[in-house]
């Protein structure tokens, strides 16, 4: 990964809504409970005003098909939490920031882990992000194939200071 291919962002902190899934594929469970929930809000006639970021949750185990996936969108103060999604403010953070589609995500998100093990950045504590860029693929029927769907993968970092 070149120096040019990451980008350090400051995340400022949002207000959220978040959809979980667990199995072997848990990021489609989630982002279907956040779509029948934003669509329930009228959140989905203007995908643009909103940025929807997920994470796993909790990670793939050695020898399971199966792990979790929290999705978030960015929500106003007028929603209102459901049984299936519920509200929070993100703190926001540092991050390395690189773009992929969903076909290289895993491959991309190792090569941006070596460019901060080489970069002036330490490691943070703060949460990882996926970033989706083309939530349409997932909200509304498009003819994008899933594996073209768009996202900036968010490394924590932080500086030596």
């Amino acid at each position: 990964m070149l120096e040019s291919d990451v980008r350090i962002v400051q995340l400022e902190p949002m207000n959220m809504a978040m959809a979980s899934g667990f199995g072997p594929s848990p990021e489609g469970e989630a982002w279907k409970k956040l779509q029948t929930w934003a669509s329930s809000q009228g959140l989905l006639d203007n995908l643009g005003a909103h940025r929807y970021f997920g994470y796993n949750n909790p990670s793939p185990a050695p020898g399971s098909p199966n792990y979790g996936y929290d999705q978030w969108m960015t929500v106003g103060q007028e929603v209102k939490a459901s049984l299936e999604v519920r509200l929070f403010n993100f703190p926001g953070g540092l991050y390395a920031v690189t773009r992929c589609q969903l076909k290289n995500i895993t491959e991309t998100w190792g090569q941006l882990a070596l460019w901060r093990e080489n970069s002036p950045y330490l490691g943070a504590d703060h949460q990882w992000l996926e970033e989706c860029l083309t939530p349409e693929v997932f909200l509304k029927q498009t003819v994008t194939p899933v594996e073209e769907a768009v996202f900036d993968l968010y490394l924590p970092v932080q500086t030596e200071d």
